[in-house]
């Protein structure tokens, strides 16, 4: 693990391991670099970049949490490639890390060889939404992580059927941390919340489909959760009458977002990878 200073004066946390072309790995809203744990061994031959972003994982929260954005998101990840001495990557984004890759390619352009989104795109459905700010900066009121694991298998049982308890254990583990004497806390600035409801009531944040307009320039895979209620089939397919040569799959029994250790997932993922380089 490492860190590095941005240039409003946080310090990031990122992990860098292996050794070959880079790959920039970047998380959901609420996620941080474990988010990659269960795609991390199918990346031999690679040097896999995992960000936290700022008020996420083990970064710093921002004094003032406004600066949680996607734009500024952008300028941290390219403030991390320059960090590095890397002038291109390929960037694998989950959700939020996809809107991240879009912004960076338009305001970046030249710093990303190619682009997998995972479940996401430049529409977002309003029923996913609602539900991710159902539970965005609270708290679950749970004791312990095996009981948090029960109840992520019992929530998620119809968008991921079959998904075995242990994964959902690591999931927890990767979302919360155990409270002494009982309880859980986040893994992020509760403060996130704040800053989507304000940024919604401004009416703040980049015309996506201008952003997305940007990935035409390089190679780029959607995968989608077949059960997805983020990112429809109708977007998907609207993203791929825009983007010639798009890789798009569809991750059976899988809803927001896949593992990304699906063959499906692992088969486009590769494939992307070996357009990129």
């Amino acid at each position: 693990m490492a860190r590095f200073v941005t240039s409003d004066g946080l310090s990031l946390h990122y992990e860098d391991e292996g050794s070959g072309a880079p790959v920039l790995c970047l998380a959901g809203l609420t996620r941080n670099s474990a988010d990659f744990a269960f795609l991390l061994p199918h990346l031999v031959g690679h040097r896999v970049i995992r960000l936290d972003y700022r008020g996420r994982g083990q970064s710093d929260h921002a004094p003032d949490p406004m600066s949680y954005n996607i734009p500024r998101e952008a300028q941290d990840a390219v403030e991390l490639l320059d960090h590095l001495g890397l002038e291109r990557v390929t960037l694998i984004g989950t959700s939020r890390g996809g809107l991240v890759a879009m912004v960076m390619a338009h305001d970046h352009p030249g710093r990303l060889s190619g682009v997998v989104l995972n479940d996401i795109g430049p529409e977002i459905a309003a029923g996913g939404l609602a539900r991710i700010m159902d539970y965005v900066g609270k708290p679950p009121d749970l004791p312990d992580l095996d009981t948090c694991a029960a109840a992520l298998a019992h929530v998620h049982a119809d968008a991921f059927p079959g998904v075995p308890l242990a994964r959902w254990r690591a999931q927890a583990e990767a979302m919360f941390s155990e409270i002494p004497g009982g309880g859980l806390a986040l893994r992020y600035d509760a403060r996130l919340r704040d800053a989507l409801i304000a940024q919604a009531e401004a009416g703040d944040g980049p015309d996506l489909w201008q952003m997305f307009d940007a990935l035409r320039a390089v190679p780029l895979a959607v995968l989608r959760g077949a059960n997805s209620d983020l990112l429809s089939s109708g977007t998907l397919a609207a993203m791929q009458a825009r983007h010639p040569g798009l890789i798009a799959t569809t991750v059976p029994d899988r809803g927001h977002v896949p593992f990304l250790d699906e063959p499906q997932a692992l088969a486009a993922i590769h494939a992307l990878l070996e357009r990129a380089t």
